[in-house]
């Protein structure tokens, strides 16, 4: 019962992480429209890399029993601030990006980013996203309670996952990959506005939320 409850909670997770529509999932599709295959998958990399980061994180603080002050007001509100503020930059920054002229070809519509920094921004993406911080510790919270709090097989029990999880993105990068083909440059202006507002209505609803909306 116990290994069956584990399988149906890594899943559970698995689809939280891959199939909610944040930041990142935005930004992972449009680079793998965008840049192809490799791109994208340094991207997914890189996002996986911050869940692993936090999940350690958070595991610890759990382990440790300082889980408050993960939850205290203060912190949040300063996460939320910082990540709100991110994504904006982020999302600002596809409404700036070179369009081709009509009679380009998709393929070669910008030169490829270097790896360390498609790394590097999925990292940030994800990681200055406070929704993930509060999707990470529901999760170490849950399943904590299953390993007696012992980080190290909360450890490898969320590395297992991470692992199933970045094979799932991976294959989200293929499909967009796929569908570049057919995708127009008109189009793909349309994409970038679509991922540039998704980032910047992400940011602006997170500072609302944890800064202006007073009770």
């Amino acid at each position: 019962m116990v290994v069956l409850s584990l399988i149906y909670q890594a899943l559970i997770i698995i689809l939280l992480l891959t199939f909610s529509f944040g930041p990142a999932f935005f930004a992972l599709i449009n680079t793998g429209i965008k840049h192809g295959y490799k791109p994208g998958s340094l991207l997914a990399i890189g996002i996986v890399l911050s869940d692993f980061m936090l999940c350690l994180a958070v595991s610890l603080v759990v382990h440790l029993g300082a889980i408050n002050l993960l939850r205290s007001e203060k912190a949040q509100t300063f996460s939320a601030i910082i990540g709100g503020v991110i994504l904006i930059a982020f999302g600002t920054f596809y409404f700036r990006k070179y369009t081709p002229k009509p009679e380009m070809v998709i393929e070669v519509n910008a030169r490829e980013p270097h790896p360390f920094l498609l790394i590097l921004k999925g990292f940030v993406i994800n990681l200055f996203n406070p929704t993930v911080w509060f999707l990470w510790l529901g999760n170490v919270t849950a399943i904590g309670k299953t390993f007696d709090y012992s980080f190290i097989k909360m450890t490898v029990f969320f590395s297992i996952v991470l692992g199933a999880t970045l094979a799932v993105e991976l294959t989200k990068v293929y499909l967009a990959v796929k569908i570049k083909h057919f995708l127009t440059p008109r189009l793909m202006t349309i994409v970038n506005y679509i991922t540039g507002s998704a980032l910047i209505i992400f940011g602006l609803v997170l500072i609302y939320n944890h800064f202006f909306n007073v009770e």
